[in-house]
């Protein structure tokens, strides 16, 4: 039985615009950067004033006169937007198919001040910092096995198949999908038949490249791949090979006493042997792929002027960015036109659309900056202790809902903010991720941050007797007496989440 009925919903949706302020504000500087030289490419009408000493015409008054959206109350209506990393919503400014009305009513696009500019650039100086850090540039660790297959004579087929191997490694430098699997895609996706015999034939040269343990198909071949590339005469590297390949599970257990029983070999033999192992790299990729990530550049700059901390905004974060004044004086010729042709009506169609998306971009680019030195320096208000002095037992209990709350934002804004920047201090570069932690209350009834608890374990471990470390019982009585009424398991997520094993696993001989 079919029914017709009327409902009124309230839905509440994200413009383009705000889109766009969106995904410029999770970026970090360098990647920033990239964005808005992509805008300058791809929009013509947005012009960076660094970059052209002649051009002085800014953008003013624009937002009271057209009639577009404002962007100021982005960050409250985030929380109900999601997927928001999604590069399907990016947004085109739609042409008009009828472009007739309102032809000459172009003073909205063309009144501009050219005494008055508008720059962005509030608390950043005009001058590149000079304690920036800059990121290296280098080739990714998937280009760099693929450069290293000129060295190899191979066929054309031969050097697709060895390509399509080279992108099934994973960014720890695994190969985890079995051969088989690979040759049935490769025949779906590339049109070629295969066998795993040949593709295996394919993953050894491969195991022959740069760094050693690429390309391995689990943790006891990438030792056994870095072993062989030693000096196998020498007698560690021999008992090495011996352990990986035939005790490897009683090796990573620790059974010590069982490994130097079955191999009839001495407590200093075995020692010689488990230093070599431990040297090896289990994450081969990672190693590749250092070069990447090997400086950072500092989104802001914390400052200590005598004991009042002062925060500004990386100078890289604040482009000069104007409208372009070729696109202003275009529609100024326009308007002086008596009987503009068609041709001319879509060109000026083109222009407005490429004008309001220049105005939405910088508009967005100075909510980011707005929002990112709000943010930081509401996050140095609540946590001042710490830098003044750098101790982290001075850290607050601090999450995102604290600084959502006092910045009036909503804590997915605030979670942007805080991915993936950094604040450059007197005592280092940290993660903005660094200061937020839950709070633990100690005996008498204080609320402290679990990282001044992690702290105490990590100290405690690194001054252990590694013959006997101390297991998590230990530890938790320790704190107890420090003060701190932990439980066991609480105190093993802690010991996991700072990325130290049990004690069974941190015993050494």
């Amino acid at each position: 039985m079919l029914k017709q009925n009327l409902q009124q919903k309230l839905q509440q949706k994200l413009s383009p615009q705000q889109i766009q302020f969106i995904k410029l504000l999770q970026l970090n500087t360098p990647d920033f950067e990239e964005r808005v030289e992509q805008e300058l490419i791809e929009n013509p009408a947005i012009e960076n004033a660094k970059n052209d000493e002649d051009n002085e015409e800014d953008l003013q008054e624009y937002n009271n006169s057209k009639n577009t959206e404002d962007i100021t109350p982005i960050a409250e209506q985030e929380k109900d937007f999601e997927g928001s990393n999604d590069d399907s919503q990016e947004f085109e400014p739609v042409q008009e198919e009828n472009f007739e009305e309102d032809l000459f009513d172009l003073s909205s696009y063309t009144d501009f001040d050219d005494n008055e500019g508008f720059h962005l650039g509030e608390d950043v100086s005009g001058e590149e910092d000079p304690r920036e850090f800059f990121i290296a540039t280098s080739t990714t660790f998937h280009e760099n096995l693929k450069e290293q297959l000129t060295a190899f004579k191979l066929t054309e087929a031969e050097h697709q198949l060895a390509e399509y191997i080279i992108g099934s490694i994973d960014d720890d430098g695994y190969l985890r999908r079995s051969l088989s699997a690979m040759s049935n895609d490769i025949a779906f996706s590339l049109n070629t038949e295969t066998t795993p015999q040949e593709l295996e034939r394919l993953l050894k040269m491969i195991q022959t490249m740069e760094p050693a343990g690429i390309g391995a198909r689990n943790l006891q071949e990438c030792l056994v791949l870095q072993l062989q590339r030693r000096d196998k005469e020498q007698p560690a590297v021999k008992l090495s090979l011996k352990i990986i390949e035939h005790y490897m599970d009683e090796f990573s257990k620790k059974h010590y006493d069982k490994l130097m029983k079955r191999l009839e070999i001495t407590n200093e033999q075995l020692k010689l042997a488990i230093d070599l192992i431990s040297h090896l790299n289990p994450k081969p990729g990672e190693s590749a792929a250092e070069m990447k990530s090997q400086y950072i550049i500092p989104d802001f700059i914390l400052t200590n002027n005598n004991g009042v901390l002062e925060v500004t905004l990386n100078s890289r974060n604040a482009p000069e960015l104007n409208i372009s004044r070729s696109y202003r004086e275009a529609l100024q010729g326009y308007e002086k036109s008596t009987k503009p042709t068609r041709e001319q009506r879509e060109a000026v169609q083109f222009i407005k659309q490429k004008l309001d998306g220049a105005k939405w971009f910088i508009d967005s680019v100075k909510q980011r900056q707005h929002t990112l030195l709000n943010t930081m320096r509401t996050i140095v208000r609540q946590q001042y202790d710490y830098f003044l002095t750098g101790d982290e037992k001075k850290l607050h209990p601090m999450i995102l809902k604290d600084i959502a709350e006092e910045v009036k934002m909503d804590i997915s804004t605030i979670s942007r903010v805080a991915n993936s920047k950094y604040v450059e201090t007197d005592f280092g570069v940290i993660p903005l991720k660094f200061f937020f932690s839950e709070g633990i209350q100690t005996e008498d009834g204080e609320e402290v941050s679990n990282r001044e608890v992690k702290k105490i374990l990590q100290d405690a471990i690194g001054e252990e007797d590694k013959k006997k470390p101390i297991p998590d019982e230990k530890l938790m009585e320790l704190l107890k007496e420090k003060g701190y009424a932990i439980a066991r398991r609480t105190v093993a997520k802690y010991r996991e989440q700072l990325g130290i094993p049990v004690a069974r696993m941190r015993k050494e001989l």
